[in-house]
């Protein structure tokens, strides 16, 4: 067969339903195969958007999401999204095509070498170099791309290649289990724990990923261990827990710090140090347990005194096994910790004010969206008021990016999410910057007629950036912009827009976009002023008044 049929095959092989991306001459071969495959092509309006929903398509289902895009140009502007896969744990390949290798009559035009250029952003890269090398290639793409921790792999198909004749056919996954926890790691963490008087939880980005929820969730209800989340750990233990004392939103001076600073040993699952660290470490001030799929990165702020190193899962399993509940625990101070921050969250949350205020704002979002409703957000100042807010139900219900942080993707992903839950309600939550970034993909989204909300909160700046410059008493300067009529917007890509114009208004319009379905853009001002007042001086006044 044709090399490009074969590579076609090797992709369905893997399970592979869907590529992204915007193909080039270079990729006409792959093209006509996957016109006769099984695989869905979606053609997007930008590289940088079919790599986000690549990306997501592996977060979301723990499979590799695949994305594709020609040589030189089109290869760049995968850059970003092979970034935000890599740091995130996303399991993603991207393919790019390359002009011929073997011989060429076009100089160096539109060749860069893209191998190269991956190599520092992806787990694997490589170029196709005989087509009889494609079901290695790919297979060993995908293997380490979902392997832990996942991330972004990429191959280059050129031209001449994927012309070739070849009578290889794809290669079967191996059958392969996780490594567990060695016994003695274990039996070390449970005797630190048994022994602990105020022993803490914090759930991260690592057990957001394969089947840690059930286990996690059990390991909290046996032993009533209150825990915390990170950022990208929400929702791995729904959030109404009575044990759940809030999110590590801040980096400090808020009321679950407090609880930090009094936990003497704590079990830290799945931390990752692409985030933010959730507290930092000082010599003898406290025991931390460190488990993961992985060893630690030690650093200045984390040196973990106990590692518990094998499937996050089964690693639960087995401390919950050897635990039991000890009398001498004592969360008093972590329940005063947990009702300062309820009460402190519920504030604002039915401000009439308008422009909406983010507490409101997030208020009513929670409220219109079912338990299993997916929120996907951009990267903006509105992230942190969600991230502490909105308490998240279930596992990847709130997607957003502590790792790269990279702002235009946030309707890529929610675009993503609808193809893979079409049945449940999503909503793109995107700042009027971080919109603008990739908001072409409107097309993209009317075109495949998905039922999909998106929420413009427009301040017409740079808000996160903005909020910092007058934290730090710098000039207002250079950060402010103006924007198009997003109603107009809308309705030039064939989507509904609407303006929001009183607060009142917001919640009763989302219920009715929902049940309308279609592409729904709301334009909602936001007021962002109290930002520093709240966040910045009454929290850190607050909490250490505790």
């Amino acid at each position: 067969m044709k090399a490009s049929d074969l590579f076609v095959k090797a992709l369905e092989s893997e399970g592979v339903e869907y590529i992204f991306g915007i193909p080039g001459e270079e990729n006409l071969d792959l093209l006509e195969s996957l016109s006769n495959s099984s695989i869905k092509l979606i053609l997007t309006r930008h590289e940088q958007a079919a790599g986000f929903m690549a990306a997501t398509i592996g977060r979301l289902t723990g499979k590799v999401g695949v994305c594709m895009s020609t040589l030189g140009p089109g290869a760049t502007n995968l850059v970003t999204a092979a970034a935000y896969a890599q740091l995130a744990g996303m399991p993603m390949l991207m393919v790019t095509g390359q002009k011929p290798i073997k011989s060429s009559k076009q100089g160096q035009f539109q060749i860069i070498d893209v191998v190269d250029m991956m190599h520092p952003i992806t787990k694997y890269t490589r170029q196709i170099s005989s087509g009889d090398s494609i079901p290695s290639r790919v297979r060993e793409a995908f293997r380490l791309a979902a392997e832990e921790k996942p991330g972004a792999t990429h191959l280059e198909l050129p031209e001449d290649i994927a012309k070739e004749e070849t009578d290889h056919q794809p290669l079967d996954e191996s059958l392969a289990r996780r490594p567990v926890a060695e016994g003695k790691s274990v039996a070390r963490a449970v005797e630190l724990l048994t022994k602990a008087k105020h022993p803490l939880v914090v759930i991260a980005a690592g057990a957001n990923r394969k089947l840690t929820a059930t286990q996690l969730s059990e390991f909290i209800d046996s032993l009533q261990i209150p825990f915390i989340t990170t950022q990208m750990g929400k929702g791995v233990v729904d959030e109404r827990h009575p044990l759940f004392l809030g999110n590590a939103t801040l980096s400090s001076g808020d009321f679950l710090h407090r609880a930090i600073e009094k936990a003497d040993v704590i079990l830290n699952v799945g931390h990752d140090v692409v985030e933010k660290p959730p507290f930092f470490m000082e010599q003898g001030e406290r025991q931390v347990i460190h488990v993961n799929f992985n060893s630690a990165a030690v650093d200045a702020v984390y040196f973990p005194q106990v590692e518990v190193i094998g499937d996050i899962a089964n690693s639960i399993w087995q401390l919950n096994k050897g635990l039991k509940p000890q009398a001498h625990w004592d969360f008093t101070w972590f329940m005063k910790c947990r009702t300062a921050t309820e009460e402190h969250i519920a504030e604002g949350c039915d401000a009439p004010e308008f422009p909406v205020r983010p507490q409101r704002l997030v208020a009513d979002v929670r409220e219109v969206m079912p338990d299993d409703g997916i929120i996907a957000l951009d990267n903006g100042i509105y992230k942190i008021w969600f991230a502490r807010n909105y308490k998240a139900h279930q596992p990847n219900t709130v997607l957003l990016d502590n790792a790269l942080a990279s702002m235009g993707a946030g309707l890529a992903s929610a675009m993503a999410a609808k193809i893979v839950h079409p049945d449940r309600p999503v909503i793109a939550i995107c700042g009027d910057g971080g919109f603008m970034m990739n908001s072409q993909e409107l097309e993209t989204a009317v075109r495949l007629k998905l039922d999909l909300i998106v929420l413009i909160l427009t301040d017409k700046a740079y808000g996160m950036i903005k909020w910092k410059q007058e934290h730090m008493e710098f000039n207002d300067y250079g950060l402010d912009f103006a924007n198009p009529c997003f109603v107009k917007y809308a309705d030039s890509y064939g989507a509904s827009g609407h303006l929001l114009e009183s607060t009142e208004d917001l919640a009763p319009l989302i219920k009715k976009c929902h049940q309308q379905g279609g592409i729904h853009l709301i334009d909602v001002p936001v007021d962002y002023s109290e930002n520093d007042r709240i966040l910045n001086e009454e929290l850190p006044k607050l909490s250490a008044e505790l």
